[in-house]
């Protein structure tokens, strides 16, 4: 393998660029945790956030001149490493503070900030108010991608950032929305800042949120990453209100950002006719009247509170926000079956949702259909169409890869998990809550609300695993295999 004709500059370039990004995030908490008194967080983001965007600056100016060609190899290393050092470096508050004496653990909580898992592998410790904020501002970088901040300034550095988009977009992408890809950043995140600031002041008017609650909600939910700001969890407000705030929010970003693209173009009957989002929502409309039937029948809920404890708790799934309201470890075997199915299929393409994603589990299911159809008439001519467009075979190809390597990667996982001695439901829904971004186990980690009784070697691979689950496989995958580090790939 040779690495000597990597284009090193602009990584840096690139890799200086996003601890500058990450630095200045840090000084919102910074800030508020002067303000609060919180020492311990206020200790730590002294140090850490004029570090990060000191050495940042450093790296970004000594790679400045730059030469040669910007590649999909350059583009799968930046986009990979990138969230790796946006993890690691991100974990610094955390360990620095009186949070955790274990640095694993302070990783574990910064990768689940960063890829909007929102879990923890702490127990017994409580976030202080400062890395609460922390771990919500984090979710809300990681939501839309933190390269696609990059993205948009990467044409004035004379950096095509075409190849970073590619590898680092959640979902396969059918559509564009404009010719310019710095164009379709700004709208992404025109659209992302517009949501924030609309869902921040309607949880304001809910009259149960103070400033800081509502902050951190939207931050969480916008991203559907789920921060909490207390332990009961949304059920801590009580307010149906806010919990439909934070539902219809989670399904808008969970909604391929194309469709608003075409709000604003006025293109309404593309978003009538879009297959995915119809489905999606058909989907998430049908789990709610399963599992509130099956609350009712087999929990004794009244219909009304079935009805609310369904609804929630199924797009938190669906989105894989994986918020908790209510105790779903103790629902019926068919709520949680659906619960999980959920899980595995994830929110749309080019959203903040993790997991599979439904477009390729629509493709899946025509690509069965279309081989049942062969099977009775073996000389017909049956494409598969999503909507009106024909897939070519290499798209059905790479979905159909995707969706194989998903569950090679999952089986493999949880095989790994399996040596830690847990029962089966802890094991494969752990792997599956982690690899698919929701963060929602159930089994011991559902009870225990928190992924601690993992061994620290075991919490460094989910930590990988939920990285993997944020950049859509391959992106990390390829790393792995000889042929990406040949000459001019």
């Amino acid at each position: 393998m040779s690495i000597t004709n990597l284009n090193y500059r602009v990584i840096a370039r690139i890799f200086g660029i996003t601890l500058i990004i990450i630095g200045v995030a840090m000084l919102i908490p910074w800030i508020y945790a002067e303000i609060t008194g919180d020492s311990d967080a206020a200790y730590s983001f002294r140090l850490c956030a004029p570090m990060t965007i000191a050495v940042g600056a450093v790296i970004s100016i000594l790679s400045k001149s730059h030469t040669g060609k910007f590649r999909a190899r350059e583009g799968c290393i930046v986009v990979a490493f990138c969230w790796i050092i946006a993890s690691f470096v991100g974990a610094f508050p955390y360990y620095l503070s009186d949070f955790t004496n274990n640095f694993i653990d302070a990783f574990f909580e910064s990768t689940a900030g960063f890829t909007t898992t929102g879990c923890t592998a702490v127990s017994g410790s409580t976030l202080s108010e400062s890395l609460i904020l922390w771990k919500a501002v984090t979710n809300w970088l990681g939501g839309m991608g933190i390269l696609l901040f990059v993205i948009s300034i990467l044409p004035a550095l004379g950096i095509n950032g075409q190849v970073i988009a590619k590898a680092e977009t959640p979902g396969p992408v059918f559509e564009k929305t404009t010719v310019r890809l710095r164009d379709s950043a700004r709208i992404l995140y025109i659209t992302y800042f517009s949501f924030t600031l609309i869902e921040f002041i309607l949880l304001l008017l809910s009259g149960k949120m103070p400033v800081y609650d509502a902050i951190v909600n939207t931050m969480g939910s916008i991203s559907t990453g789920g921060v909490l700001v207390h332990s009961e969890g949304i059920a801590y407000y009580d307010s149906l209100y806010v919990e439909i705030v934070i539902s219809v929010f989670c399904i808008l970003a969970s909604i391929n950002f194309i469709m608003y693209h075409y709000v604003m173009a006025g293109k309404f009957n593309a978003i009538i006719k879009n297959i995915e989002l119809r489905a999606y929502l058909i989907i998430i409309a049908s789990a709610i009247i399963l599992c509130a039937a099956g609350l009712w029948v087999y929990n004794d809920e009244s219909p009304a509170m079935a009805l609310r404890d369904s609804f929630f708790q199924v797009i938190s799934m669906a989105t894989t926000a994986g918020y908790v309201r209510s105790p779903y470890i103790i629902w019926p075997t068919m709520c949680q079956i659906i619960l999980i199915a959920l899980m595995f299929t994830g929110g749309c393409a080019a959203s903040t949702s993790g997991s599979v994603k439904l477009i390729r589990v629509l493709v899946m299911f025509k690509l069965i259909w279309r081989g049942c159809v062969k099977r009775i008439h073996p000389r017909s001519v049956v494409p598969v169409k999503i909507a009106d467009n024909i897939l070519s075979a290499a798209v059905v190809s790479q979905i159909t890869v995707f969706l194989l390597t998903y569950m090679l990667i999952f089986l493999l996982s949880s095989f790994v998990l399996s040596f830690q001695g847990l029962d089966l439901e802890t094991t494969i829904t752990a792997t599956l809550a982690l690899l698919s971004n929701t963060g929602c186990g159930f089994g011991e980690t559902a009870a225990m609300g928190s992924f601690s009784m993992f061994h620290p070697a075991l919490k460094l691979y989910l930590s990988f695993l939920m990285i993997v689950g944020r950049l859509e496989l391959f992106t990390i995958v390829v790393l792995f295999t000889r042929n990406f580090w040949g000459h001019d790939r």
